[in-house]
């Protein structure tokens, strides 16, 4: 249950449409509900603006069902990352509507439509370096959606090429928050952070040659970074980093008119 499912809820029970009993009902669950695999917090929402995210490595697939299954139940979208092929075909199994991204091998029930930015609303940006880096860039998207979160892609414009970065550089000045996923030297988040007003979450990836080891190299080039806004997640953590920008959005949108 998320803030604007509470306040519907309690609106319905003081304008009479809704009995106490049945609120109570409604509301049973609140705020975690213990299964034999996890104990599932359906306040999150409440508590932190963003329900609680399957994490699916070191789960055995029917765990990752039977969880997917309790927090659908809520009516909030079910976002689950890093699914291995086991998990993900047992999933499609059980809920033949999943919504699966593959390159991030996440998935998500009670899928949001995507919001792309209208007019001058505000909105997230997600650069990805290289096309390799697209993967953890994917999980950023995915998790924005997942949070009903307006975004851009903008692919491919790492520092090799730094004419291709420049290009969009109007879309990202306009962004309340960039997210820059980058492998090799991790050098791009510095660059993207001396044209921008707005906060910056890095994202190193394990993409490299040898001297990469991993993306600890890109890790340490962004720790160092010399641009002021620039936050660095860890390597490979593309929805960090994007449920870190949804709440940047979140509080910048917190006092705007609602759309009509």
């Amino acid at each position: 249950m998320n803030t604007d499912q509470l306040k519907h809820l309690l609106s319905a029970v003081a304008a009479g449409q809704t009995s106490i009993d049945a609120a109570a009902d409604q509301l049973r669950q609140l705020p975690f509900q213990s299964l034999d695999c996890a104990t599932i917090d359906h306040h999150r929402a409440l508590r932190c603006g963003l329900p609680e995210v399957i994490f699916c490595p070191g789960k055995h697939p029917d765990h990752v069902v039977q969880i997917a299954r309790h927090l659908a139940a809520q009516n909030l979208p079910v976002l689950a990352t890093r699914a291995n092929a086991d998990q993900l075909a047992q999933v499609r199994s059980a809920f033949p509507e999943v919504l699966v991204d593959d390159l991030s091998h996440s998935f998500m029930l009670n899928p949001p439509a995507p919001l792309p930015p209208r007019n001058d609303d505000p909105f997230i940006a997600v650069i990805s370096a290289g096309t390799a880096d697209l993967p953890v860039a994917h999980e950023a998207l995915f998790t924005l959606r997942a949070t009903r979160t307006p975004c851009v892609r903008i692919v491919d414009v790492g520092v090799s090429g730094l004419h291709r970065l420049l290009a969009h550089l109007p879309t990202l000045q306009r962004a309340c928050a960039v997210i820059v996923v980058a492998g090799m030297e991790g050098a791009l988040p510095s660059v993207v952070g001396g044209l921008v007003s707005c906060p910056v979450f890095a994202v190193p990836t394990s993409v490299g040659y040898g001297a990469s080891f991993n993306g600890l190299a890109a890790l340490l080039g962004m720790l160092n970074s010399c641009a002021s806004a620039v936050s660095v997640l860890n390597i490979d953590n593309g929805f960090g980093a994007a449920y870190s920008a949804s709440l940047v959005y979140q509080q910048v949108t917190k006092h705007l008119p609602k759309s009509s």
